[in-house]
């Protein structure tokens, strides 16, 4: 278990809009398909006021396309968006943006690989990186842990969804989308009704 910032995990400086590689399974959209800012809000669950605000200040910036001026498309990436539902989640549960930048940036240094396993715990204000069971026990019988987030929850919400809306390649091409399979349409049946 380690705190997220805490002093044996010295922040070093990250790039800016960089989420780091987290699917190396090729099923998934690849680095040069995006999202456009409304279609990421809804992805996400966040309004455009907080998109914008976060993408302004770098705590998630579209790492695809940044915005030039008026008139121009930020384009988000599926692992963009992963991020920005992980900071929504932290934030409607008290934790404040500036230990949730701590807690994001912390992640990307761990080369984010391994990000599906990986469970986030606060106590309101401090957030703990978990990565195994053992280590959920021990914070949580320490009284430390207040609610949790599994990443790999926040995926699996992703990949459900993020079909639904229309994908663009960094050139500004739009992916055509693909009709749903029945699986996935009755899982989507399922959710709605």
């Amino acid at each position: 278990m380690v705190e997220a910032g805490s002093p044996q995990e010295p922040l070093v400086p990250v790039a800016d809009g960089e989420q780091g590689e987290l699917f190396p399974d090729s099923s998934l959209p690849d680095e040069l398909v995006g999202y456009r800012g409304p279609a990421a809000c809804q992805i996400a669950g966040i309004t455009y006021r907080q998109l914008d605000y976060w993408a302004r200040t770098k705590l998630v910036a579209p790492s695809i396309r940044t915005a030039h001026g008026s008139g121009s498309q930020r384009l988000y990436s599926f692992k963009d968006i992963l991020v920005l539902k992980v900071v929504k989640r932290l934030l409607d549960t008290g934790v404040s943006l500036q230990n949730i930048r701590v807690a994001v940036d912390h992640l990307r240094l761990r080369g984010v690989r391994d990000l599906a396993r990986v469970t986030l715990f606060s106590d309101g204000t401090t957030v703990y990186e978990c990565t195994s069971p053992e280590e959920i026990v021990d914070l949580l019988q320490g009284g430390q842990g207040v609610f949790g987030i599994a990443v790999s929850g926040a995926m699996q919400e992703i990949s459900g969804t993020i079909h639904e809306f229309q994908a663009e390649r960094a050139d500004g091409g739009v992916i055509e989308t693909v009709t749903p399979d029945e699986l996935t349409q009755r899982r989507n049946a399922r959710r709605t009704g």
